[in-house]
């Protein structure tokens, strides 16, 4: 994937990430869940986006790195994920930032608990590093066909 030139930061626990625009859809409040049963722990459930079913993922248990706490800044990113649009529950939504190119390295081995899989690289800004995810690996291809399994089912 190329590295982004536009990102959506976001929060999960105290790291900051980010994620390409254009592989985000939409921002959401965080609205009632519906459960599904038998789906690995991180699938959360399902919901209703304008009309269309959304699997949801808590991304701090996908990645491995907590649970999350639904709070009044709890948001759902609504990302396109291997063909299949995926909700992420994330701490907070913060920013759409500009990054030049120069300024990410590639990614160490674990950050913040994260493995190299799931990270394009670490951007270095003014006062702070960024995370960048790479939201085609998140999910292996057994995961996107359980996810794909979850809207089918619903």
């Amino acid at each position: 994937m190329n590295k982004p030139s536009k990102v959506i930061v976001f929060q999960l626990n105290e790291e900051q990430y980010g994620v390409d625009i254009t592989q985000v859809i939409s921002i959401e409040k965080l609205t009632e869940i519906t459960k599904v049963p038998k789906t690995s722990d991180f699938i959360k459930g399902i919901i209703n986006i304008r009309g269309e079913i959304t699997p949801i993922i808590d991304l701090k248990d996908r990645l491995q790195i907590g649970r999350s706490e639904y709070t009044d800044d709890t948001r759902v990113l609504i990302v396109q994920m291997n063909d299949v649009q995926v909700g992420l529950i994330v701490d907070s939504a913060s920013d759409v930032i500009d990054i030049d190119e120069g300024s990410i390295d590639p990614p160490p081995k674990v950050i913040g608990g994260v493995s190299e899989t799931f990270i394009i690289g670490v951007a270095k800004l003014k006062e702070r590093l960024l995370i960048l995810l790479d939201m085609e690996h998140v999910l292996d291809l057994d995961e996107v066909n359980e996810i794909k399994s979850v809207t089918n089912e619903s």
